[in-house]
């Protein structure tokens, strides 16, 4: 994951924390990697993994137990509801970023057509 140097490195964390959870890689009752493992997968300090960990439990994602370690929390029918808030932030940030490069409504409407229509042409998803 290349981390985007104007943000915070802990609450991009969070944001591809919730994604997993959201895309079903993370499922409600599973323990979540290690602090220590996070932070040698994301090549950060442990520190900052811990700091998206702790709001990923102050957001109701995940727990923190004393015994077993972290686990998520997020059930089934929940995460539907993730996926939709996550994919409203994102697209408020590209939208943001876009508007920000001097984009029309109708150039960023074309430009995410165009992409796509090639996404799909390359057999790709979406």
């Amino acid at each position: 994951m290349e981390f985007d140097t104007s943000r915070p490195v802990w609450v991009q964390l969070v944001e591809e924390f919730t994604r997993k959870i959201a895309s079903g890689a993370w499922i409600a009752g599973q323990k979540v990697p290690s602090t220590r493992d996070l932070a040698l997968d994301y090549r950060v300090n442990p520190n900052t993994v811990q700091k998206a960990l702790a709001e990923m439990d102050r957001r109701g994602h995940t727990k923190s137990e004393r015994t077993s370690g972290r686990i998520v929390l997020v059930t089934d029918g929940a995460t539907d509801d993730l996926k939709t808030s996550e994919s409203e932030a994102i697209a408020d940030r590209a939208l943001e970023q876009l508007t920000g490069l001097g984009l029309s409504p109708q150039d960023i409407e074309t430009l995410f057509r165009e992409r796509l229509l090639d996404r799909s042409r390359k057999g790709e998803k979406p």
